[in-house]
């Protein structure tokens, strides 16, 4: 008898969210939409996504999620600060339950020796906590980078539907 194959964590995350009657929004940098494209793509996805922001200039960042420029000017678009800004930005712009956010650099170019291509932050906010981690894809190419972002990212929003129960 063949084995059935575990959900992809993007039919999980839907498939907890809209059992719970919660949503889910996106703020992407240098995913540029991927993440919302990995959601989306799943049947019954509009039960509990409500949509994504593409915040690829610092200026929509502020413009659009209220990212405090000074973040940005003290800390650069790619830090734990501005990542959990984007989170909890997103989120409270949109009025829903999670936002997921990412920003790093995906290269080719842009990389320094304090901040190298492949440094990302992917933040997941909610109503009790906004969660931020860094990871180091290392020059994997541009394209490596992006999807190792997307695979990051709902694990994270996963890992922190699993420890968020549902409300009363």
């Amino acid at each position: 008898m063949a084995s059935k194959a575990k959900p992809s964590a993007g039919k999980q995350i839907i498939d907890i969210l809209a059992e719970r009657g919660q949503t889910l929004v996106t703020a992407e940098s240098c995913t540029g939409g991927m993440i919302a494209s990995a959601l989306t793509d799943i049947p019954g996805a509009s039960a509990a996504i409500y949509g994504g922001y593409i915040t690829y200039a610092n200026s929509a960042k502020s413009r659009m999620i209220q990212v405090q420029p000074r973040l940005i000017g003290d800390y650069g678009a790619v830090s734990n600060q501005v990542a959990r800004a984007m989170a909890d930005g997103a989120r409270n712009t949109a009025r829903v339950d999670f936002a997921v956010a990412a920003t790093g650099i995906a290269g080719p170019d842009g990389g320094t020796e304090k901040k190298p291509v492949g440094l990302v932050y992917v933040a997941v906010s909610s109503e009790l906590a906004t969660v931020v981690i860094e990871h180091n894809f290392g020059d994997i190419g541009r394209d490596g980078i992006r999807k190792a972002t997307v695979d990051a990212a709902l694990d994270l929003v996963l890992q922190v539907l699993s420890s968020n129960p549902p409300g009363p």
